[in-house]
């Protein structure tokens, strides 16, 4: 679910990132390149985009998508842990909690690729890494580890006391790629933030992250789908939320909240459209 909070954070986002920025619209020329949704899609994505088009505040302005990430990165993403919880963290589960994060976020980058392995429609990274960099608790004596695999930021807050990674290393504050002063470098910079509070119902999600329940995403390692964390990373690329509309002939979809667990090839569709319409901008 977009969340208030979410919708907040991407207009802030978007704030900093034109400054200094011009927007870049695809031509459609450029956009109806190497596109080839099944023929039964083809309605429904209209539909979406034009929907996307006509409620976007700032479509092509707003350079902080998940897309801009990855290019800006060349190819890879980089994650903090936000701990929101003060139940203790083993090495053994942040492991875990580090391998499935990598494995969903994949199953969105999968979704990109050609049956023949190459990216789509012009997307140059068929592989896509995911770095956890750091950790963030209000205690450290909750993370029940001593090496030093990732930064841990303990009692970092923000402005209603949740811990936080270190904005001067965070790609939400620093959209001109200028981490001079993160004290790990660009290297050791985040791009988003999996934020997993206590108690917390449903999710959020924008181009700062995404936000679930701390007890949802634990309970669900080891299942193929973490849906609801799936759904948060649709928004952080673009994708809309299926409130008070359906497309023509679509009824179960992972971002139409509750009616899908699994990334659909509807979800599949949209994503690669959202590329199509701002490959433009890196100028493929």
């Amino acid at each position: 679910m977009r969340t208030r909070l979410a919708r907040l954070g991407a207009v802030l986002a978007a704030i900093v990132a034109l400054i200094g920025a011009p927007a870049v619209t695809a031509t459609p020329a450029q956009a109806a390149e190497q596109w080839n949704p099944p023929a039964h899609l083809v309605q429904p994505l209209g539909e979406v985009w034009n929907h996307v088009e006509s409620t976007y505040p700032d479509l092509y302005g707003f350079r902080n998508y998940g897309w801009d990430q990855i290019m800006a990165n060349r190819g890879s993403v980089n994650y903090c842990v936000r701990w929101e919880s003060d139940a203790p963290v083993s090495a053994a589960l942040r492991d875990r909690i580090h391998a499935d994060l990598k494995k969903q976020f994949g199953k969105w980058m999968a979704a990109m690729v050609e049956s023949n392995g190459t990216g789509t429609n012009a997307w140059p990274y068929p592989n896509v890494p995911v770095n956890i960099v750091g950790w963030a608790v209000k205690n450290r004596s909750t993370l029940q580890w001593s090496d030093n695999s990732v930064d841990i930021y303990a009692g970092m807050l923000d402005s209603e006391g949740a811990p936080q990674c270190a904005p001067d290393c965070g790609r939400f504050f620093h959209q001109d790629g200028n981490y001079s002063r993160c004290p790990g470098g660009a290297a050791r910079h985040y791009d988003q933030s999996l934020w997993l509070t206590k108690g917390f119902q449903g999710g959020a999600g924008g181009d700062w992250g995404q936000r679930v329940g701390q007890e949802y995403f634990t309970s669900a390692l080891g299942q193929e789908n973490i849906h609801i964390y799936l759904h948060e990373v649709g928004h952080t690329f673009g994708l809309d939320d299926f409130y008070d509309w359906t497309p023509t002939g679509q009824c179960c979809f992972l971002m139409k909240a509750g009616s899908a667990a699994q990334i659909t090839e509807f979800d599949k569709w949209m994503f690669r459209d959202f590329w199509r319409h701002l490959k433009s901008r890196y100028g493929l």
